[in-house]
């Protein structure tokens, strides 16, 4: 699955391993089908350039340790890094990671986390986000996953209205 990509821009927040994982993921959260994925709208682009120009110190510490527990376990588990394990084994450990998201983000946990710690956005919460919000914002999902136009031929911005809509 793991394949090198040949560096297209100057990476600001990922070093070369961090971006080929977060290649991965993306490409694991949203594949290829009759559609180009996650990887083809360059969604690693898009998580590079918010880890680096929006995230708050806090944000992104959260994403780079969150992405490099992506690997701990990875290591733990199969003995090699998570670009390098097999799809099924990736997807084995994002399953855990999105189950630990899903229990850190239910009411009762936050709130008894909240006396010992801040409340922060699970790592594979932000990782999903990051990547649904990468690729249909761009023209790979906009246009050739939902079918709409960037910029309208046309904007019909005073219709009349009908008399059956005006009751």
């Amino acid at each position: 699955m793991h394949q090198q990509l040949p560096q297209t821009i100057a990476l600001k927040a990922l070093d070369p391993h961090q971006n080929a994982t977060v290649v991965t993921i993306g490409d694991l959260i949203i594949p290829e089908t009759d559609t180009p994925g996650a990887k083809a709208a360059r969604v690693n682009e898009f998580i590079d350039l918010i880890v680096a120009e929006w995230y708050d110190q806090e944000e992104k510490s959260t994403f780079l340790t969150g992405l490099a527990d992506v690997d701990r376990r990875s290591q733990s588990s199969f003995s090699k890094d998570f670009v390098d394990c097999s799809e099924k084994q990736q997807i084995q450990i994002l399953n855990d990671l999105d189950e630990q998201s899903r229990v850190e983000s239910e009411p009762t946990v936050r709130h008894r986390a909240r006396n010992t710690a801040s409340e922060e956005k699970p790592f594979f919460s932000m990782i999903k986000q990051l990547t649904l919000i990468g690729y249909y914002t761009s023209e790979i999902g906009f246009v050739q996953e939902l079918h709409e136009e960037i910029i309208p031929a046309r904007h019909a911005g005073c219709a009349p209205l009908s008399a059956e809509a005006s009751k």
